[in-house]
């Protein structure tokens, strides 16, 4: 029988992100700002998030994408955190979702040693956010 190391892509998104969330808590780097109390997650939101966890949640998720999707810039990640804006009796219309949230995401997970930036390409997982991602990925598996 073979060895292999489960990775990110052998378990369920949501639960991964959950665990990367209690494990991000720990982290002192990662610390929500005091204004992430009061914003909206985007332009098509009406209220700020009911979840009081909700940074933690935001910034493993991204972790994960960066992971999956390789170099990834704030543009691609606001396009995935977008939604449908309700305008009304107007039809809806798709929004981008805030950036100064993923960039603030960002550049906690890069004092984490999480990510790093790579060129103008956007940012990908270090060794130390693959080992993070795939130790946590293992045990769920279990």
């Amino acid at each position: 029988m073979l060895n292999t190391m489960t990775t990110v892509y052998d378990v369920s998104a949501a639960q991964l992100i959950d665990a990367a969330k209690k494990e991000m808590k720990k982290l002192k780097e990662m610390e929500p700002p005091e204004w992430s109390k009061y914003i909206k997650t985007g332009a098509h939101k009406e209220r700020p998030p009911a979840d009081s966890e909700w940074w933690w949640t935001r910034c493993a998720a991204v972790l994960r994408s960066i992971y999956m999707k390789g170099p990834v810039g704030v543009t691609r990640l606001r396009t995935k955190y977008g939604g449908r804006r309700n305008c009304g009796s107007k039809p809806e219309k798709f929004r981008k979702g805030g950036g100064k949230i993923i960039r603030t995401c960002l550049q906690q997970l890069e004092k984490a040693e999480l990510i790093k930036k790579q060129g103008t390409r956007g940012r990908v997982v270090t060794a130390k956010g693959k080992s993070f991602l795939d130790k946590l990925s293992t045990k769920l598996a279990r």
